[in-house]
Protein backbone atom coordinates (compact mmCIF):
# COMPACT_ATOMS: atom_id res chain seq x y z
CA UNK A 1 0.00 0.00 0.00
CA UNK A 2 1.20 3.74 -0.77
CA UNK A 3 0.29 6.50 0.47
CA UNK A 4 -0.33 8.95 -1.72
CA UNK A 5 1.02 12.63 -1.91
CA UNK A 6 -0.38 13.90 -4.30
CA UNK A 7 -1.40 17.07 -2.52
CA UNK A 8 1.40 17.76 -0.01
CA UNK A 9 0.03 15.92 2.69
CA UNK A 10 0.36 12.26 3.27
CA UNK A 11 -2.79 10.31 4.11
CA UNK A 12 -0.50 9.50 7.36
CA UNK A 13 0.14 12.87 8.00
CA UNK A 14 -3.33 13.82 7.89
CA UNK A 15 -4.29 11.03 10.54
CA UNK A 16 -1.06 12.56 12.51
CA UNK A 17 -2.35 16.33 12.37
CA UNK A 18 -5.73 15.29 13.55
CA UNK A 19 -4.69 12.82 16.56
CA UNK A 20 -2.34 15.70 17.98
CA UNK A 21 -5.44 18.42 17.65
CA UNK A 22 -7.47 15.62 19.36
CA UNK A 23 -4.54 15.87 21.98
CA UNK A 24 -4.44 19.10 22.53
CA UNK A 25 -8.36 19.81 22.67
CA UNK A 26 -8.63 16.84 25.52
CA UNK A 27 -7.78 19.13 28.36
CA UNK A 28 -11.05 21.63 27.21
CA UNK A 29 -13.45 18.82 27.14
CA UNK A 30 -12.51 17.12 29.97
CA UNK A 31 -12.88 20.40 31.97
CA UNK A 32 -16.05 21.03 30.65
CA UNK A 33 -18.60 21.39 33.39
CA UNK A 34 -20.85 18.11 33.41
CA UNK A 35 -24.29 19.72 33.11
CA UNK A 36 -23.16 20.89 29.61
CA UNK A 37 -23.79 17.90 28.14
CA UNK A 38 -27.33 18.66 28.38
CA UNK A 39 -26.81 22.01 27.16
CA UNK A 40 -26.04 21.58 23.72
CA UNK A 41 -24.32 24.39 21.51
CA UNK A 42 -27.53 26.28 21.58
CA UNK A 43 -29.06 27.22 25.24
CA UNK A 44 -32.32 27.73 25.33
CA UNK A 45 -34.43 28.72 28.29
CA UNK A 46 -38.52 28.95 28.56
CA UNK A 47 -40.37 30.37 31.10
CA UNK A 48 -43.52 32.27 32.36
CA UNK A 49 -44.39 33.91 35.40
CA UNK A 50 -47.60 33.30 36.87
CA UNK A 51 -47.43 36.16 39.23
CA UNK A 52 -47.02 39.16 36.34
CA UNK A 53 -48.32 37.13 33.48
CA UNK A 54 -44.73 37.50 31.49
CA UNK A 55 -43.69 34.58 29.28
CA UNK A 56 -39.88 34.20 28.27
CA UNK A 57 -39.38 31.79 25.44
CA UNK A 58 -35.39 32.45 24.06
CA UNK A 59 -31.87 31.52 23.10
CA UNK A 60 -29.81 32.76 25.36
CA UNK A 61 -26.25 31.34 24.38
CA UNK A 62 -24.78 30.22 21.13
CA UNK A 63 -21.18 28.02 20.61
CA UNK A 64 -19.45 29.29 23.85
CA UNK A 65 -21.05 32.90 24.17
CA UNK A 66 -23.39 34.65 26.04
CA UNK A 67 -26.00 36.28 24.43
CA UNK A 68 -26.28 40.33 26.54
CA UNK A 69 -29.70 41.18 25.02
CA UNK A 70 -30.94 38.04 25.83
CA UNK A 71 -29.38 37.89 29.50
CA UNK A 72 -30.31 41.46 29.87
CA UNK A 73 -34.53 39.68 29.56
CA UNK A 74 -33.28 36.78 31.65
CA UNK A 75 -32.21 39.32 34.54
CA UNK A 76 -35.13 41.23 33.95
CA UNK A 77 -37.73 38.30 33.87
CA UNK A 78 -36.32 36.65 36.90
CA UNK A 79 -36.42 39.81 39.06
CA UNK A 80 -38.45 40.20 42.53
CA UNK A 81 -41.86 40.84 41.33
CA UNK A 82 -42.91 41.80 44.71
CA UNK A 83 -40.80 45.34 44.22
CA UNK A 84 -39.53 45.15 40.84
CA UNK A 85 -36.01 45.26 42.04
CA UNK A 86 -33.48 43.66 39.77
CA UNK A 87 -29.79 41.89 40.36
CA UNK A 88 -27.76 40.14 37.62
CA UNK A 89 -29.05 36.72 37.32
CA UNK A 90 -25.83 34.06 37.77
CA UNK A 91 -25.51 32.35 34.51
CA UNK A 92 -24.68 29.11 35.87
CA UNK A 93 -27.95 29.00 37.65
CA UNK A 94 -29.72 29.51 33.84
CA UNK A 95 -27.24 26.88 32.13
CA UNK A 96 -28.64 24.25 35.43
CA UNK A 97 -32.27 25.14 34.65
CA UNK A 98 -31.43 25.06 30.51
CA UNK A 99 -29.68 21.66 30.71
CA UNK A 100 -31.99 19.99 33.34
CA UNK A 101 -34.77 20.99 30.89
CA UNK A 102 -33.36 19.07 27.87
CA UNK A 103 -32.82 16.30 29.76
CA UNK A 104 -36.30 15.90 30.93
CA UNK A 105 -37.24 16.33 26.93
CA UNK A 106 -40.58 18.80 27.53
CA UNK A 107 -41.53 21.74 25.73
CA UNK A 108 -43.27 23.25 28.94
CA UNK A 109 -41.59 26.31 29.67
CA UNK A 110 -40.61 26.40 33.42
CA UNK A 111 -43.18 28.38 35.80
CA UNK A 112 -40.97 30.73 37.58
CA UNK A 113 -41.99 30.56 41.19
CA UNK A 114 -39.16 33.00 42.59
CA UNK A 115 -35.86 34.24 41.14
CA UNK A 116 -34.41 37.09 42.32
CA UNK A 117 -35.22 38.15 46.25
CA UNK A 118 -34.59 41.73 47.55
CA UNK A 119 -33.56 41.65 51.56
CA UNK A 120 -36.93 42.80 52.33
CA UNK A 121 -38.92 39.96 50.47
CA UNK A 122 -36.45 37.40 52.04
CA UNK A 123 -37.26 38.60 55.00
CA UNK A 124 -40.36 38.96 54.75
CA UNK A 125 -41.24 34.84 53.65
CA UNK A 126 -38.70 33.91 56.81
CA UNK A 127 -41.20 35.34 58.56
CA UNK A 128 -44.14 33.39 57.44
CA UNK A 129 -42.21 30.30 56.60
CA UNK A 130 -39.10 28.31 58.14
CA UNK A 131 -37.68 26.95 54.81
CA UNK A 132 -36.40 29.86 53.55
CA UNK A 133 -32.73 30.44 54.54
CA UNK A 134 -31.38 34.04 55.98
CA UNK A 135 -28.62 33.94 53.41
CA UNK A 136 -30.02 32.53 50.37
CA UNK A 137 -28.81 32.10 46.96
CA UNK A 138 -31.95 33.71 45.86
CA UNK A 139 -30.62 37.41 47.89
CA UNK A 140 -27.53 36.82 45.19
CA UNK A 141 -29.46 35.73 41.70
CA UNK A 142 -28.03 32.43 41.97
CA UNK A 143 -31.14 30.88 42.53
CA UNK A 144 -34.45 29.75 41.07
CA UNK A 145 -37.71 28.08 42.29
CA UNK A 146 -39.62 26.25 39.23
CA UNK A 147 -41.94 23.90 38.50
CA UNK A 148 -43.72 22.08 35.69
CA UNK A 149 -47.17 20.68 35.55
CA UNK A 150 -46.32 17.69 33.69
CA UNK A 151 -43.60 16.41 35.58
CA UNK A 152 -43.43 15.38 39.46
CA UNK A 153 -40.77 17.21 41.64
CA UNK A 154 -38.71 13.87 42.00
CA UNK A 155 -37.97 14.10 37.85
CA UNK A 156 -37.32 17.66 38.07
CA UNK A 157 -34.78 16.75 40.96
CA UNK A 158 -33.46 14.40 39.58
CA UNK A 159 -32.64 15.86 36.20
CA UNK A 160 -31.12 18.59 38.01
CA UNK A 161 -29.10 16.53 40.11
CA UNK A 162 -27.86 15.10 36.88
CA UNK A 163 -26.18 18.06 35.99
CA UNK A 164 -23.74 17.83 38.86
CA UNK A 165 -23.80 21.30 39.17
CA UNK A 166 -24.97 22.90 42.36
CA UNK A 167 -28.14 22.81 44.47
CA UNK A 168 -31.17 21.12 44.50
CA UNK A 169 -33.94 21.24 46.92
CA UNK A 170 -37.41 19.18 46.79
CA UNK A 171 -40.52 20.98 47.70
CA UNK A 172 -42.97 18.10 47.24
CA UNK A 173 -45.75 19.85 49.49
CA UNK A 174 -45.27 23.10 47.47
CA UNK A 175 -44.66 21.69 44.11
CA UNK A 176 -41.52 23.23 43.39
CA UNK A 177 -37.70 22.64 42.77
CA UNK A 178 -34.89 24.77 43.75
CA UNK A 179 -32.21 25.21 41.65
CA UNK A 180 -28.78 26.85 42.23
CA UNK A 181 -25.22 27.15 41.43
CA UNK A 182 -23.97 26.85 44.32
CA UNK A 183 -22.05 23.86 46.19
CA UNK A 184 -23.31 20.49 44.78
CA UNK A 185 -26.01 19.16 47.40
CA UNK A 186 -29.44 17.98 47.78
CA UNK A 187 -32.41 18.44 50.22
CA UNK A 188 -36.02 17.97 50.84
CA UNK A 189 -38.47 14.99 49.97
Amino acid sequence: MTNSNAGGISRRGLLGAFAATLITAAPTYASAAGFLRGGGDIRRVKMYNGRTGERLDMIYWVEGDYIADAVKEITYFMRDWRNDQIKSIDLRTVDIMAAAHNMMDVSEPYMLISGYRSPATNAMLRARSSGVAQNSRHLRGEAADLRLASRSVNQMARAASACHAGGVGRYTGSNFVHMDCGPIRTWGS
